[in-house]
């Protein structure tokens, strides 16, 4: 398994792996994915990692801002999302320790997620790799 950088050359399987995240119903509230232009401009411009294995994107990560306010500049929220026939295999922790690893060196220093209580392997994966969970929102989408 290889990790690149993302571009935009690659979104058309970003987006189809995204899909498959929403298929799910367990993975946001969006029903499609959006344009390139909407992902880029959502996304931060560093660490946008996708994970090859070969020519085949096993599944991508990417971090959001969690607000435009100078004080909250060093916290961001992952994105974490895996092709259907590469779940369980490892890629989601290849992913997630490469974004942490990758935002401590971007000078982040809190890594959010918000996560469905009904995708336990999402949960378990930040779990594993320190994260915790600090509360439930509800009403939210």
């Amino acid at each position: 398994m290889k990790i690149i950088d993302i571009e935009a050359t690659h979104y058309p399987q970003i987006a189809e792996i995204y899909m498959q995240g929403i298929a799910t119903g367990n993975a946001t509230f969006q029903s499609e994915a959006p344009c390139w232009e909407d992902w880029d401009k959502n996304h931060l411009s560093h660490c946008r990692f996708a994970a090859l294995d070969n020519n085949d994107m096993a599944g991508w990560a990417a971090l959001s801002p969690v607000s435009g306010r100078c004080v909250y500049a060093g916290v961001a929220e992952t994105s974490i999302y895996i092709a259907c026939c590469y779940r369980g295999s490892g890629v989601g922790k290849l992913l997630l320790a490469e974004l942490i690893s990758q935002s401590e060196q971007q000078g982040l220093w809190t890594l959010q997620a918000g996560i469905f209580p009904e995708n336990t392997g999402s949960l378990q994966l930040h779990e594993n790799l320190g994260f915790r969970q600090i509360g439930y929102r509800e009403k939210i989408g």
